[in-house]
């Protein structure tokens, strides 16, 4: 079964070719992953999401001609390493014999080293994701050094495979993590089957900008959307801690996708379609019409190309 289910969400099948009880089955697993991370958030959580972060990985998946789902994955492959790898270097005790060190000069000193190293950190999340991908281009060493090198990285193949060694032993070699466009994929495969009136061919391409905006505009959308939830247009610190379980939620945020893009494709049956998905995912239809009134205010103040 994880077989199949690893192969489904790496591109194994083209869209429209699953099965449906595949489908069901990666269904119930992206659920259960979903309700995993929401009940683990660390307080770093979405930290490594920055919307310059974000946006430097697409460019390179674009640059370098890869599956659009890689950038995905390296985003969440980047964000767990992170996450990880500060708190075992801010929480390690010094060694028997060293010099103490103040806490906040030796955390200054970790940033610092750490600052220095993190392009490379975000370009090898991208190669390793390159390589789960099973329908996209691998990025070899020989490429890997030549990308860098034109944007002012010198770099050895060696410190490359030492930083994926790193990364890999960050995560204890589990990469397969679900990422935002698996959840909208395979929603709107199940979408697809429980309506088959809705347009989900057109929704498909359409989908992938409107998640690509989302995630480059994410901090703008979700504080909109904070505020619209609450009523108040200065939530407090504790609001804004609860309210990280929203922000982390990829089931919201693929049903909140699909209905934009269904509405910006004046699908006739809109609310058929939102109210399915509510039904697939156990999410209010408030919910979801909430998140896609705030994603379509904020691309009408945009000139984000959708095309």
């Amino acid at each position: 079964m994880e077989e199949r289910l690893f192969c489904f969400s790496n591109r194994g099948f083209k869209f429209g070719e699953a099965s449906f009880d595949l489908i069901s089955d990666f269904l119930i697993y992206l659920n259960k992953k979903n309700k995993e991370n929401l009940n683990s958030l660390s307080a770093c959580s979405g930290n490594f999401r920055d919307k310059k972060v974000v946006e430097y990985i697409f460019l390179i998946t674009k640059d370098l001609s890869l599956d659009p789902l890689v950038g995905y994955h390296a985003i969440e492959l980047l964000q767990r390493f992170m996450v990880k790898h500060l708190t075992d270097l801010l929480t390690t005790p010094t060694p028997p014999g060293a010099v103490a060190v103040q806490p906040r000069s030796y955390e200054d000193a970790v940033l610092v080293k750490m600052k220095k190293k993190f392009p490379l950190i975000v370009f090898s999340c991208v190669k390793l994701a390159s390589k789960l991908s099973l329908h996209a281009h691998i990025i070899d060493n020989n490429t890997a050094v030549h990308f860098l090198n034109s944007v002012g990285h010198r770099v050895s193949k060696q410190t490359l495979l030492d930083l994926e060694l790193m990364i890999l032993k960050g995560l204890d070699f589990r990469l397969n993590t679900p990422n935002p466009l698996t959840y909208v994929e395979i929603l709107l495969e199940v979408l697809g089957h429980n309506e088959p009136s809705s347009p989900v061919e057109r929704l498909y391409d359409l989908c992938h900008h409107v998640l690509q905006f989302v995630c480059l505009q994410k901090t703008a959308i979700y504080d909109t959307l904070l505020k619209t939830t609450i009523q108040q247009g200065s939530p407090s610190r504790e609001q804004r801690e609860k309210f990280v379980t929203v922000t982390e939620d990829c089931m919201l945020l693929g049903v909140g996708v699909i209905a934009v893009a269904a509405f910006i494709l004046r699908v006739k049956n809109w609310e058929k379609v939102v109210g399915e998905l509510s039904h697939i995912t156990g999410i209010s239809t408030k919910s979801i019409s909430d998140f896609a009134h705030v994603t379509l205010m904020h691309l009408m103040r945009s000139s984000f190309p959708l095309t």
